[in-house]
């Protein structure tokens, strides 16, 4: 995880810093718990399992608070003196780490309450679940505080192994196959990164991304094209995890054949990963190709948000999962929208830090978009079954309409809507105005397919007949009223208050 080679005289022994590096290793550290409490556990006693992974969620976001007030540093080189170099630090906790931290480890806390329900109704091997589960969290927690390529590619892979298989727990043969596809995808994405990683090591004779970026602009004319071309294809291996098209191709039957969580998961949890260290790599490491790899992000995010949205109007509200398949469309389509801000940081025209508008646009898609998947989890099935569900279930038929409307940006919804402003902001700062251009006609086309679902919900069931789907007269499970309760305060108080998040438009990520 660190460079062997250290610029002067200097030392390999490492400081480390075990509260900064508390938000990931809680969680790892409980799916170990889990992992062998899951052998010594009598059967009725197994569901404690999720609730201690619920627990051990809960106390690595509090320790996030602790965090907040300076800038933290682990695994730092020392020198001979005796002091850190702050610059040679493979994990930095400063505020775009924490913030990304906050949404990966709240996101996973919010499928884990969804996924009590899920794991009890699917019949999922309840061990291996909440093992997976955080183990790929905890990767998730580090991949925003990595400082180093070896360190992100670590964290990238520890992110998505368990989740491989956590696509494949559903039993009825579609997770086997998605899993699959998932996996080989996934795979060649690597390798391409490892290619990339391996030829901007050899350009730069660096691992830093400080030091890779101060490298570049001095690399002998005979290296420039295989730094150029590291570049890229690590750009390009990270963007396989963001859904950016055309590295798009895994994700609709990925989610359609994973336990829907799993599916929440990946569409929140896994993209923040992947824009997090998409981020980090552009803007740290590769700033000095700024131009270049700015106009190749602009392009991939106005062809992901057009392609993610034309794909969401082709889905069919008859055809089995189209919900959910409906939700894969649009989560590429929302990918193309967090892509925007950060091409916008490859020109550096704006007076403002263009990343910002990326943070706070993941903070509130992560919290509409689990709290639509939470309702799909207990409705299930095609978008015509959520006719009647109004009349079935008032209360979750208008959390469910509060969270399309967020996501199409459209009131009540005000945190949907602020959320596009700021990154059409970013975009109009940095003189990318025909990229807004593209962004504007794409949020009014997702306004079809958003309002034509919530139209849906308040429709009349067929026949006149409450909703079979909607399980009207049964309780609301308590693990799914909670993550729907949660997301949807979340929501409304962003709306009623929304510099409670957009602030971070202005704060200074990387101080």
């Amino acid at each position: 995880m660190t460079n062997l080679a250290v610029a002067g005289a200097g030392s390999l022994i490492q400081s480390v810093d075990w509260h900064a590096i508390a938000p990931p290793v809680i969680p790892a550290v409980v799916a170990l718990a889990v992992l062998v409490g899951d052998l010594f556990l009598p059967l009725p006693r197994k569901p404690l399992l999720g609730w201690v992974s619920v627990g051990g969620l809960v106390v690595a976001l509090a320790s996030l608070a602790s965090l907040w007030s300076g800038r933290h540093a682990a695994f730092c080189l020392k020198t001979v003196a005796g002091t850190t170099d702050n610059a040679d630090c493979s994990y930095v906790a400063d505020h775009f780490a924490l913030l990304f931290q906050l949404l990966v480890l709240g996101g996973a806390l919010l499928v884990a309450l969804l996924s009590l329900f899920s794991v009890e109704q699917d019949e999922l091997p309840r061990g291996e679940f909440w093992f997976l589960l955080l183990s790929s969290a905890a990767g998730a927690a580090l991949l925003p505080a990595a400082r180093d390529l070896a360190t992100l590619v670590v964290a990238l892979e520890v992110a998505s192994l368990p989740a491989f298989a956590l696509v494949a727990l559903r039993r009825d043969g579609r997770g086997g196959e998605a899993a699959l596809k998932f996996f080989l995808s996934s795979v060649a994405a690597t390798a391409v990164t490892l290619l990339g990683v391996s030829f901007v090591y050899a350009a730069t004779g660096s691992m830093y991304l400080t030091r890779i970026a101060a490298a570049l602009p001095h690399v002998p004319g005979q290296l420039k094209a295989l730094a150029m071309a590291g570049a890229v294809l690590t750009l390009v291996g990270f963007a396989f995890k963001t859904a950016a098209v055309p590295f798009h191709f895994w994700v609709p039957d990925t989610y359609t054949g994973a336990p829907v969580p799993v599916a929440g998961y990946l569409s929140v949890v896994g993209k923040a990963a992947g824009i997090s260290g998409l981020a980090l790599i552009a803007v740290l490491g590769f700033h000095p190709y700024g131009r270049t790899w700015g106009l190749g992000l602009a392009v991939v995010a106005a062809v992901t948000m057009t392609v993610g949205n034309a794909a969401a109007l082709r889905q069919r509200p008859d055809t089995p999962h189209s919900a959910v398949r409906l939700l894969a469309w649009s989560s590429i389509a929302q990918a193309g929208y967090l892509l925007v801000p950060i091409a916008a940081a490859g020109y550096g025209h704006s007076t403002r830090d263009p990343l910002g508008a990326t943070v706070a646009y993941a903070l509130i898609y992560g919290v509409v978009n689990l709290g639509a998947f939470a309702v799909v989890a207990f409705v299930a099935g095609r978008v015509d079954d959520y006719r009647g569900l109004f009349a079935a279930r008032p209360a979750t038929a208008l959390a469910l309409a509060f969270f399309l409307l967020c996501l199409a940006g459209l009131p009540p919804g005000v945190i949907g809507l602020f959320g596009k402003v700021v990154v059409f902001r970013a975009a109009v700062d940095s003189g990318l105005g025909w990229l807004a251009v593209v962004m504007a006609v794409n949020v009014v086309v997702a306004l079809y397919y958003y309002l034509a679902w919530t139209a849906k919900i308040f429709q009349p069931a067929p026949d006149g007949a409450a909703a079979d789907a909607s399980g009207a007269g049964s309780p609301l499970p308590l693990p799914l009223a909670l993550c729907l309760g949660v997301a949807a305060a979340i929501g409304v108080v962003l709306s009623v208050a929304p510099q409670l998040v957009l602030q971070v438009t202005t704060a200074s990520l990387f101080g």
